[in-house]
């Protein structure tokens, strides 16, 4: 007997119970299709007389947060501080990458020259076949057997000037890429810097232009109620409603300008392009400006160019030595041990006595240069020449480095010295819009007067956040001198 298990619903209990003695199984098989069709019919009826509710939404498992690669969520933006935004940076930045790899890469090749210096250890092995004489023996003269096997373990080393002077060269062309790279790092902290703070003072004028936009709507309601009253002409209703669409074009450049820079920011610190971020410094908190002397100090200790043109000078001289190493002679020693016999053994037999095939050697090449058409003076000469340049270039970034010390520090103190100036700009220009409304609204002030107050609080507003921007670029710029990022 075959039975059908019982199917059961939310709303009924299906029970289908099927006697088949003697079913064979190719047979038994339809039969299930068509009981599975019918109790499927049924569910399907059912459900259509019966909608059962929905579920209640979940919250999201797979919600992502902020993660430390700057990656977020859809609702979970990323906190984006500057120094953040400066680590996102050096993780991201090609250029900065770049110079940190040719660092690595120079650091490599010092270890190389290094090396070359020192002793070196190998293990050869060597078969030689000679075509014998009618006698036995060899007829090649330089070869001691008709089967000769070698296998030596040779330790090898080179006394050569050269290659002393030439580690020396390299080592200083490492430096030269560490320097390269701390430059590359001081460059990316002021791109950096330029591109999170203009972000900032973006939103700010975008606030300031929502205002003025805001304020410009209100004024034409004022004057168009004004001149239903007959308290004011038409022509003021005409250029309250220019002024206001001005300031609509203005709102909307001020959204593109906030777009543009966080695109711009995003492309500098993020791996994909994501505008999911808020930025959380405060560009209206003033930093501390250091003293002329302490930018001097760290200037003088922590300057990358002025320790990259040093280190090119270094590689120049350096290369001079390697030069004139070139009239000197130069050392090869070599010791031998191992097989060098007609068998491949340690031990064999030669008319019945017994000899042992390990032994050692040594060998000691001293070259004396002769004679090389002046190849040696004219690669002097050259290295003379590249030493010269580079003494003129290190002279040139002393020489420079003093000039932008006083001038990116006196850019910072005039930038910081203002700032408090154009603060009060700003309180001013709000303070006169507000007082010229109400004195317009009592017929004390003309309509010019009301358009000219707008634009001047707009122009101070935007004058005082691109005075914080400034000050806060100029600080920036002061660290490539001495490496200090001031902050708040």
């Amino acid at each position: 007997m075959f039975r059908q298990p019982i199917l059961t619903r939310p709303d009924r209990t299906i029970k289908i119970v099927c006697f088949y003695p003697h079913l064979r199984v190719s047979r038994a098989l339809p039969v299930l299709i068509a009981v599975a069709f019918i109790a499927a019919s049924s569910g399907s009826l059912t459900g259509a007389q019966e909608k059962p509710e929905a579920p209640a939404p979940q919250p999201s498992a797979n919600a992502t947060p902020a993660s430390s690669d700057g990656q977020a969520g859809k609702d979970n933006p990323v906190q984006l501080s500057l120094s953040s935004a400066l680590a996102l940076a050096r993780k991201n930045s090609t250029v900065y990458n770049a110079a940190l790899i040719e660092a690595g890469s120079a650091g490599i090749d010092r270890a190389l020259a290094r090396d070359a210096l020192l002793p070196q250890v190998n293990f050869n092995n060597e078969y030689l076949y000679t075509e014998s004489n009618q006698h036995g023996g060899v007829r090649f003269i330089a070869n001691n057997a008709v089967h000769e096997y070698t296998s030596q373990g040779n330790a090898h080393e080179s006394i050569d000037l050269a290659g002393l002077a030439n580690y020396r060269k390299v080592s200083a062309g490492a430096a030269l890429a560490r320097a390269k790279a701390e430059i590359a790092a001081r460059g990316l902290v002021v791109t950096v810097a330029q591109n999170y703070f203009n972000a900032l003072s973006a939103q700010f004028k975008l606030q300031d232009a929502r205002r003025a936009a805001d304020e410009g709507n209100r004024f034409l309601e004022l004057t168009q109620q004004l001149e239903h009253g007959g308290e004011v002409a038409h022509a003021d209703t005409i250029k309250a409603e220019l002024q206001a669409q001005d300031r609509r074009r203005q709102f909307q450049e001020a959204q593109l300008a906030v777009l543009n820079t966080r695109l711009d920011l995003a492309v500098l610190i993020f791996p994909n392009l994501q505008d999911n971020f808020v930025l959380t410094d405060d560009l209206l908190a003033t930093a501390p400006l250091p003293t002329l002397e302490e930018v001097q100090q760290q200037a003088a200790r922590d300057n990358p160019d002025l320790r990259a043109a040093l280190e090119t000078l270094h590689m120049s001289s350096s290369e001079v030595a390697a030069a004139r190493a070139g009239y000197l002679p130069s050392l090869n020693l070599d010791y031998f041990y191992g097989i060098d016999a007609p068998n491949f053994a340690t031990r064999s037999f030669f008319q019945g006595d017994r000899l042992d095939n390990l032994g050692s050697s040594a060998l000691a090449t001293l070259n004396i240069p002769v004679w090389n058409w002046g190849a040696t003076r004219d690669r002097i000469r050259q290295a003379q020449l590249h030493q010269k340049q580079a003494k003129l270039e290190l002279s040139y970034s002393q020489r420079k480095l003093i000039a932008e010390i006083q001038s990116l520090h006196a850019e910072a103190e005039t930038a910081l010295n203002q700032l408090t100036g154009l603060a009060r700009s700003a309180e001013l220009a709000a303070e006169s819009q507000r007082l010229t409304s109400l004195r317009y609204k009592d017929g004390e002030a003309t309509v010019l007067e009301v358009v000219d107050s707008q634009t001047a609080y707009v122009q101070a507003s935007n004058n005082y956040h691109d005075g914080a921007v400034r000050y806060r670029i100029a600080l920036a710029n002061l660290q490539t001198l001495t490496g200090v990022l001031t902050t708040p």
